[in-house]
């Protein structure tokens, strides 16, 4: 008697993220092109940001994406929250995932800072009872003190950050993504961020994040993968990955 196949709830029901030979093209206009030009794709050059990316993160990895500016490590963020779609490939997400990839996204600035909790808070799949049970927590993590009733057009950008980042990591997410807003605002909120993302590692959420600080890399993450030109160079530990990245930089930037 034949072995029935494993279903896909079984075969990635250990899988937070599966991407199969992933890849992005964008199209470069050199200038604005008339219409013919338009039709016969002229004057137009691409650009693959990611190419053939074949990449696994079990549920609860703590993962690091490193890699020079233009390496393709936003682009594959944005595949993987499903803010951009690869050009060809496969993405697998499983479990509910919030991005941190533009903590000002989904704010209105005409509206307070409370009732931008409101909005922004649905936005990421939470209810408006869950939203006014964490209303007190998110307020005093984003530390704005009186200008929570004020629009949000009198903020500064680094309270808009804040305050972003507050609702993104109480919306209880099993994947949260980060993009170099690792280290928002001042000292005390970057160490207060710090310690909230840690808590995230210790209680089984998936981490995935780029950031240029090593120092946060080698403290919080186990695996790190090295982007160059669109492709993983490097997949490994932490520390491994790391020093052949510092060692090539040297030599090659």
């Amino acid at each position: 008697m034949k072995k029935k196949p494993k279903s896909k709830i079984r075969e990635y029901k250990d899988i937070a993220v599966r991407l199969v030979n992933v890849s992005k093209r964008y199209t470069i206009h050199h200038e604005k092109p008339t219409l013919i030009e338009h039709l016969i794709h002229a004057k137009n050059g691409e650009f693959w940001a990611l190419k053939n990316i074949k990449l696994e993160i079990s549920k609860g990895e703590n993962l690091c994406i490193i890699g020079p500016n233009g390496s393709g490590k936003t682009t594959l963020l944005k595949i993987i929250a499903g803010i951009a779609n690869p050009t060809s490939g496969k993405v697998k997400v499983n479990g509910k995932i919030v991005s941190l990839i533009d903590l000002e996204a989904g704010f209105h600035p005409e509206l307070s800072g409370i009732d931008n909790i409101f909005l922004n808070g649905m936005l990421l799949g939470m209810s408006k009872s869950q939203i006014k049970s964490k209303i007190n927590k998110i307020s005093n993590f984003a530390d704005i003190g009186q200008f929570i009733d004020a629009p949000l057009f009198m903020y500064s950008s680094g309270m808009k950050l804040r305050l972003g980042f507050s609702v993104a990591v109480h919306a209880n997410p099993d994947i949260l993504i980060l993009d170099e807003n690792i280290a928002v605002g001042d000292q005390d909120f970057q160490e207060k961020s710090f310690e909230k993302i840690k808590e995230f590692y210790q209680s089984g959420k998936t981490v995935i994040s780029v950031t240029h600080i090593l120092a946060f890399i080698k403290r919080y993450c186990k695996r790190v993968i090295w982007l160059e030109k669109g492709k993983v160079k490097e997949d490994g530990m932490a520390k491994q990955v790391i020093d052949m990245y510092e060692r090539y930089t040297r030599h090659n930037y």
